[in-house]
């Protein structure tokens, strides 16, 4: 398609005696002579052939987003005459390229979409209309991905009401087929056909349609990339009016696109969409979904990173996890994946307006204990049973035996945890971080659970030791038990920061940058120089389109040779803005330079780390 629609001009010309009779129409002042004029023009205009057709739509898109909810052009057939416009525009190739006319499906569709966001009467008006089919043509890409985008708009809100549901019905099978392709290559897609182009090489009706005529280069890549966002969030959505009435899960549910899922984030600006987690999500409240997705590890290991992340959906990945211990037929296939991680969350306190989320996680968690103590054969791993039994002690035994203390009982506990925590301290800046990891456990175990703050300190300092000695699993479950006792109101930001480098160390880019961008916020205005760095690293890693930009260069490579482009290349076409970084000189170099040593696990650290940032807590408690 790219190569055979021409250059349309988007310059102004004369009205011509039809489009001058349409704005007439409008300020016709008699309701019922406005009424009988304007349906019958909408009955006339997909048999004229006007290039004036274009400027119409675009006045009656405006109405349409403007009020939504008025009744008037709805109830005089603009649903039968956008169905018409569109078909014509899908099957009539010559006609499609003539004047403007290639701009035709796209407002059309989005007008339909428009009027069908709120209302329930307007969107079965559009069923009646016969909208469906010429909407299903779009949506597989008899266009372009421009037009995708709002055709998917416009049936998603249909399938969203119930009185037009079944309607989809006859075209189920196509609809779903046709979003799961979406989701999974739209991003590749926008890239290929339009992101990864010179300015010459774009179609000049995309580009006026994504930044209407004004903007250059840079806000049009920003545009492209929050449309191919919108693409998979409502392909997305979509398929989730499905699933949520448990419709055509065997397709839905398809071990590919399972995976696939774990990758489609939903980008930072649309938190309320159901994204990848989403899906998983509402598949994981259905029988056929749970069982699809305990079989799969890697989508197992996505949903326990994100509910242990500051990502907006972390409510979701948890919520899929206990949904999947709470069934019998797959927690034994999952417990041990699961309650590790779930097992850190146990004093999350509120999340999305749900409150001590953290005890009914653990009631989840230790639903079937009593079996584990009197059946001397598990069905749990060693390692899970053991997590188990610490748990129990933690926030059963150890409350009673907390209750049954006296005061001094409880400041000599206390004594011993601080002077166990300096000796850990001590051990840390001697470069002995295996016997520091000895001694804030040990300081664990003796704080009083009510010691909130000191908590807090030991487990992140803990935190810091398992990174030094390459334990990334180790830092990040020490770092989220921190962030579950400071809250979310409040996050401890050194807890934050280190949980973002554990991430990074396992190659999650997205969970490292959710963790950064959090921890930013707790820096307010001053940022650090490391942070800055690091922040760039993870935003250029987590880009939409990073894994669509590689495989054109693999493409490219093996059929041109090797190609090469310069950083600022490279990040001008990303089309983002990024942080100047500063030249490795003086002080900032010496710095730069210790921070890789403590990354690295060096066991020797010098008197100037000791007093940066980023070391270990002494006495913040």
């Amino acid at each position: 398609m790219k190569s055979r629609i021409p250059e349309i001009s988007t310059s102004k010309t004369t009205h011509n005696l039809n489009c001058s009779c349409f704005f007439c129409i409008l300020s016709e002042t008699v309701p019922s002579v406005r009424r009988a004029k304007i349906s019958n023009y909408l009955k006339q205009m997909p048999l004229r052939d006007d290039q004036e057709h274009v400027l119409i739509l675009s006045g009656l898109w405006k109405i349409a987003m403007t009020k939504p909810n008025d009744p008037e052009f709805p109830s005089l057939g603009i649903f039968a005459c956008m169905a018409k416009l569109i078909s014509k525009g899908v099957t009539n190739r010559s006609w499609l390229l003539r004047h403007q006319n290639i701009y035709i499906p796209y407002y059309a569709a989005h007008i339909i979409g428009s009027y069908t966001i709120k209302k329930a009467k307007f969107a079965k008006k559009a069923v009646k209309s016969l909208v469906v089919q010429p909407l299903l043509e779009l949506l597989k890409g008899k266009i372009s991905w421009v037009e995708q985008r709002v055709a998917l708009r416009a049936l998603a809100h249909i399938a969203s009401q119930e009185a037009t549901f079944e309607a989809l019905k006859a075209h189920e099978v196509e609809i779903i087929e046709a979003a799961m392709n979406i989701a999974s290559t739209c991003l590749n897609k926008v890239y290929d056909d339009f992101v990864g182009l010179k300015k010459s090489e774009r179609l000049k009706y995309h580009r006026n349609l994504l930044t209407r005529g004004l903007g250059g280069f840079e806000l049009e890549n920003r545009k492209a990339e929050e449309w191919a966002s919108q693409l998979q969030c409502r392909s997305l959505y979509l398929l989730h009016c499905f699933a949520c009435r448990e419709r055509s899960l065997r397709l839905i549910c398809k071990k590919k696109f399972l995976k696939d899922l774990c990758g489609m984030w939903g980008g930072l600006k649309n938190p309320s969409s159901p994204c990848g987690i989403g899906l998983l999500k509402t598949l994981c409240h259905t029988q056929m979904g749970r069982e699809s997705i305990a079989g799969l590890q890697e989508v197992l290991e996505s949903l326990c990173n994100v509910s242990r992340s500051s990502d907006e959906r972390q409510h979701m990945a948890i919520e899929s996890l206990m949904q999947l211990l709470m069934d019998p037929v797959t927690r034994y296939k999952v417990i041990d994946k699961v309650a590790p991680v779930l097992a850190d969350l146990v004093e999350l306190r509120d999340i999305k307006g749900k409150h001590k989320i953290g005890k009914t996680i653990m009631k989840v968690l230790l639903h079937d204990y009593h079996k584990i103590k009197l059946c001397k054969v598990s069905l749990y791993s060693e390692r899970t049973r053991s997590r188990l039994e610490e748990l129990w002690d933690l926030k059963v035994e150890r409350i009673n035996r907390e209750k049954l203390m006296s005061v001094q009982e409880m400041r000599e506990k206390e004594a011993l945890s601080c002077v166990l925590k300096k000796e850990g301290s001590k051990s840390f800046f001697a470069g002995e971080i295996e016997k520091a990891v000895v001694k804030y456990s040990e300081a664990l175990n003796f704080c009083p659970l009510k010691q909130r703050k000191e908590r807090i300190v030991l487990h992140s300092n803990r935190a810091q030791c398992y990174l030094l000695l390459q334990h990334s699993e180790g830092a990040i479950s020490d770092a989220t038990r921190a962030l579950c006792l400071s809250g979310a109101a409040r996050p401890h930001g050194k807890s934050l920061w280190r949980r973002s480098q554990a991430y990074d160390m396992e190659g999650f880019a997205k969970e490292s940058l959710m963790d950064c961008l959090a921890f930013i916020d707790t820096k307010g205005l001053k940022i650090p120089y490391y942070v800055a760095r690091f922040f760039n690293k993870q935003i250029n890693s987590s880009w939409l389109f990073a894994s669509a930009q590689s495989k054109w260069y693999s493409k490219h490579e093996e059929m041109n040779g090797f190609v090469s482009l310069s950083q600022k290349a490279m990040r001008k076409m990303k089309g983002m803005s990024y942080i100047v970084e500063e030249p490795f000189t003086g002080r900032r170099a010496r710095e730069r330079r210790k921070c890789v040593r403590m990354s690295q696990g060096r066991k020797l650290v010098s008197a100037n780390v000791r007093r940066s940032w980023h070391c270990i807590e002494k006495d913040e408690a």
